[in-house]
């Protein structure tokens, strides 16, 4: 792998593959319908294959892959899919092979220039590329979301790498060449217990830099305080992100 290639999410893999929230299947219904075929699928930057494996319900065939190791390592298995270690900008795969390619919280890591010569490159003539992403959460309950909010800015804030601004703001200014597809608007929520969101706290790339920084996990010092003001321990919440799609057609 090329020295460029950031690596934030190794040490926190295995938080990754359990702890992060599903993608809405009508996102992938959607995707699906508009593609003229459905042979190939390529999920580039796919972590350990969340979108992977709802793409599999609509392609013949997906390639998957990421440029962690680490990630792949922990991915999902899915009859249909194939994981890879490549970077997002040379992926291997065979020049206009490609009937989709989605990039599911990702593209903000990428070298765009190259990335999108890469798209050209194996994306059929009329086929599609889709990008989108998940902002910032909020959380059922007006203590717990206030909590929630001040431990993402400003507890483990100052840990996000630059990119997450992107993120952030929609991915509305990152250049995206392709003739534009209008995109209905997708929910992304999911009903989840403390410790199910205490481990989506620690999948973030941000706590595992406080944790190298500073030595101390900051999901360990929240616990407790977000324990006390969660009311019944049985009790699940309602968490949301908006979730932003950015679709074209080459």
């Amino acid at each position: 792998m090329s020295e460029s290639f950031k690596d934030h999410f190794s040490t926190v893999a295995g938080h990754y593959a359990g702890n992060r929230p599903g993608y809405p299947p009508e996102l992938f219904a959607w995707l699906a319908g508009q593609c003229t075929e459905r042979g190939l699928a390529w999920d580039c930057g796919a972590g350990t294959g969340q979108a992977s494996v709802e793409l599999a319900r609509h392609f013949e065939r997906v390639e998957a892959t990421d440029a962690s190791a680490a990630q792949i390592a922990q991915a999902t298995p899915c009859p249909g899919v194939v994981y890879r270690q490549a970077r997002a900008e040379a992926s291997g795969l065979v020049a206009g092979s490609v009937d989709l390619i989605v990039v599911a919280q990702a593209l903000h890591w990428f070298d765009l220039e190259a990335f999108y010569a890469e798209v050209r490159r194996v994306l059929k003539p009329g086929g599609v590329v889709a990008a989108w992403s998940y902002g910032v959460l909020s959380v059922e309950g007006e203590g717990v979301n206030a909590l929630v909010q001040d431990f993402y800015h400003h507890e483990v804030g100052p840990h996000w790498p630059p990119e997450r601004c992107h993120v952030e703001n929609g991915y509305r200014d990152l250049f995206f060449p392709f003739a534009a597809i209008p995109a209905p608007t997708f929910a992304m929520r999911a009903l989840w217990h403390l410790d199910s969101l205490l481990g989506y706290f620690s999948s973030w790339s941000a706590t595992a830099q406080y944790c190298k920084v500073r030595g101390i996990d900051p999901v360990a010092l929240l616990r407790p305080r977000l324990r006390a003001i969660w009311g019944d321990a049985d009790r699940p919440r309602w968490v949301e992100w908006p979730l932003v799609l950015r679709a074209g057609r080459l």
